[in-house]
């Protein structure tokens, strides 16, 4: 059973709609005495660092997600903002992140780039698997995924990089530590991919 976290920030309705195309088994909560019970867990994000991380400290889901990621060790799948809070810190704002995955947030590079506007990084891109992972079972990676960001994942560890992109640079577009996933993509708008993409993340 898949739990998605609704805190307030994220495209919740969008993800559980998929879960249910994909004939997925999931809930939607914000009390974390209900999200105890899932198998695995969904963090979304959409907008600032620091909002993302207040929003959940303010639904007092902060520590409980600590517990349950790191000392539970259950599966966590953090999506665009979601997957930076992932981290250590960004540039985008003053708050500190989890940790959970050791890395900085920063700006996309846009020098090499040539199209207006340069930011954010708006719409389908394909994207280069780094290491074979079950997550990308069945994905068409010529076809790609859905973006929407103008931050990415610097990592420290490049053995923690499941897949990359290019826009403006090669950077991190998938990441993976022990039982925690991000994606800077959105699944929830990838349509085909975005359906295989949570029922591989179920199947982990």
């Amino acid at each position: 059973m898949i739990g998605i976290i609704n805190y307030g920030s994220g495209n919740v309705h969008a993800i559980a709609n998929l879960h249910k195309r994909a004939n997925i088994d999931y809930f939607v909560s914000s009390d974390k005495n209900e999200l105890k019970n899932a198998d695995k867990l969904i963090l979304p994000g959409v907008g600032a660092f620091d909002d993302t991380m207040n929003m959940l400290k303010n639904n007092d889901l902060f520590d409980f997600l600590n517990e349950e990621v790191i000392v539970n060790k259950k599966k966590i799948l953090g999506i665009c903002v979601g997957m930076q809070i992932l981290g250590d810190s960004s540039e985008e704002g003053l708050e500190s992140g989890f940790g959970w995955i050791k890395g900085k947030i920063k700006k996309i590079n846009t020098t090499g780039l040539i199209s207006k506007p340069h930011l954010p990084h708006l719409g389908w891109n394909d994207i280069e698997v780094e290491q074979v992972n079950d997550l990308f079972l069945k994905i068409d990676l010529q076809k790609g995924f859905y973006f929407l960001h103008s931050y990415y994942f610097e990592n420290d560890n490049k053995e923690n990089i499941l897949a990359s992109v290019n826009y403006g640079g090669k950077f991190a577009c998938c990441v993976n530590f022990e039982n925690i996933y991000g994606a800077q993509f959105h699944p929830e708008k990838s349509h085909e991919n975005g359906i295989q993409f949570f029922k591989n993340f179920a199947n982990l």
